[in-house]
């Protein structure tokens, strides 16, 4: 399948979904204390993106029960909200889609609660770092095998390992699009397949473990741990490719 492209209207349609996804997390932060459930981040979330005139785009994507991704410690992405309270040196990631008019936004951060390990900071620093560094990178021309080299090589040189077998993706009328983004590289040869072209609108989303990138499923069908059973991290910001250089859309 070709990777869309996108004229300045229909991007300026995806940074208007973009940014209920930006300004809910930012509001989310808020909240991120001892004692809240998850089930109440939840549904501020879910109250949160109706107030802006959007609808959650998770809730019943692929069967999924709820509006916000939260996961939590060694959850690393797509965790169901739960009953469950955080704790003073939890690590939580929460992933927010967000559909306005038809056309799709998508972010995710991971925040400590109270005072967390040291470890846990340096793999969310590791998160987020990568994550900026290979948007910065971005220009149009590349091949998006390079982008996936350089999110793996800040990850490695932190001394963590990338989430194999899960990956950014492509959004527009869709949540999930072509291209698909790996946070690692799987060939030597780095400049074949797709490239960055201006138009294309895209999420990055390094997911980030500590000793091992081979990944579990839990029981509930959709958290996804790695098999170390050590914290995880997840950071994610929407793209679009303007002037032949990446636009943050979920930056508020």
């Amino acid at each position: 399948m070709a990777i869309p492209i996108r004229n300045a209207q229909e991007i300026e349609k995806l940074y208007l979904a973009s940014q209920v996804v930006g300004k809910t997390l930012s509001y989310i932060s808020g909240f991120i204390k001892p004692g809240i459930s998850l089930l109440e981040i939840d549904k501020l979330a879910e109250e949160y993106i109706y107030a802006l005139g959007a609808k959650p785009a998770f809730k019943g994507l692929y069967g999924f029960p709820n509006t916000a991704c939260i996961s939590v410690n060694q959850v690393i992405i797509h965790g169901i909200p739960t009953s469950y309270c955080l704790k003073d040196g939890d690590i939580v990631g929460i992933d927010i889609g967000a559909n306005l008019d038809g056309w799709y936004g998508d972010g995710a951060i991971t925040f400590g609660v109270g005072e967390i390990a040291k470890q846990d900071k340096k793999l969310i620093d590791c998160a987020r770092d990568s994550l900026m560094v290979a948007i910065s990178s971005i220009k149009e021309g590349m091949y998006f095998k390079e982008l996936s080299k350089i999110i793996e090589e800040v990850i490695t040189s932190r001394g963590f390992v990338p989430l194999r077998d899960y990956c950014g993706h492509g959004i527009g009328r869709k949540p999930h699009d072509e291209p698909s983004i790996l946070n690692y590289v799987d060939s030597v040869n780095l400049k074949q397949g797709s490239k960055i072209r201006n138009g294309m609108v895209f999420c990055i989303e390094p997911m980030v473990c500590v000793s091992s990138g081979i990944p579990k499923i839990l029981s509930d069908k959709w958290s996804v741990v790695s098999e170390d059973g050590l914290n995880g991290a997840h950071y994610e910001h929407t793209v679009a490719i303007v002037d032949g250089f990446a636009r943050i859309l979920t930056e508020v």
